[in-house]
């Protein structure tokens, strides 16, 4: 499991949760968490002639700690152009953000066009120990968003683990989340980003959570492997 390294965890929450506001300014392009500013910065208008695939995230999303070229969405990005593929990726990934600063934001993200819009929230409120009815609840507000601006958009919901040391009850009652919104939503289920490269020190930073330039690579694959079968059938009845 990823979260093997319970050691690290007070210095995971810095990085990943809003503990280190240096970092995370830089991460969020110069803003801090929740201001227009940053939202403005981390959503980058893409070319009018494309489809558009929204990333909704955190530092994961964000790409934290990486040039900017090696975050897994840009990777995502390279892959569709290589195969002539019509869309454009908008990484609105926002390190430090909860659930809640999520659902807070997602309507000024959904302003844009978007065609698939990837949810990757949850991730902090997990090292915070927050409530998971919470999350299930702003979660569900969030895909609502989606759904009323963006009817036709299709919706991969990215699931996400907490620490183990916060008991096996909350450990068991987060993971259920993202399956069942994903049913209750007919979304895609992404299982778990950090699939093969969480908990495996040569894949991540020293943080030990966030995945390095090896990691990231692994974690485009990952969601590749989701996102793959949505485009070609997007393309196909676009043409």
């Amino acid at each position: 499991m990823w979260w093997k390294l319970v050691a690290l965890l007070g210095l995971a929450a810095a990085a990943a949760c809003g503990g280190r506001p240096d970092q995370e300014r830089n991460a969020s392009h110069g803003a801090a968490p929740d201001t227009a500013a940053r939202d403005r910065a981390a959503v980058s208008a893409p070319r009018a002639e494309k489809h558009t695939i929204v990333f909704v995230g955190t530092s994961l999303t964000a790409g934290y700690g990486l040039d900017p070229d090696s975050s897994f969405t840009s990777l995502i990005q390279r892959r569709i152009d290589s195969l002539g593929l019509s869309y454009d990726v908008v990484n609105a990934g926002v390190s430090g953000e909860t659930s809640a600063g999520a659902l807070r934001r997602i309507g000024w993200v959904m302003r844009q066009p978007a065609d698939i819009v990837v949810l990757e929230v949850g991730a902090n409120d997990g090292l915070r120990a927050l409530n998971v009815d919470s999350l299930r609840s702003n979660l569900q507000q969030i895909i609502d968003t989606v759904r009323a601006t963006h009817p036709q958009a299709r919706i991969v919901v990215v699931g996400m683990q907490p620490p183990p040391n916060l008991g096996a009850r909350y450990t068991s009652a987060f993971r259920q989340v993202y399956p069942e919104i994903a049913r209750k939503n007919d979304a895609v289920l992404l299982p778990f980003l950090l699939a093969g490269v969480g908990g495996v020190d040569s894949l991540n930073q020293a943080d030990g959570i966030h995945p390095n330039v090896r990691g990231e690579r692994i974690v485009a694959e990952t969601v590749w492997r989701t996102l793959e079968p949505l485009l070609g059938a997007k393309s196909s009845a676009k043409r």
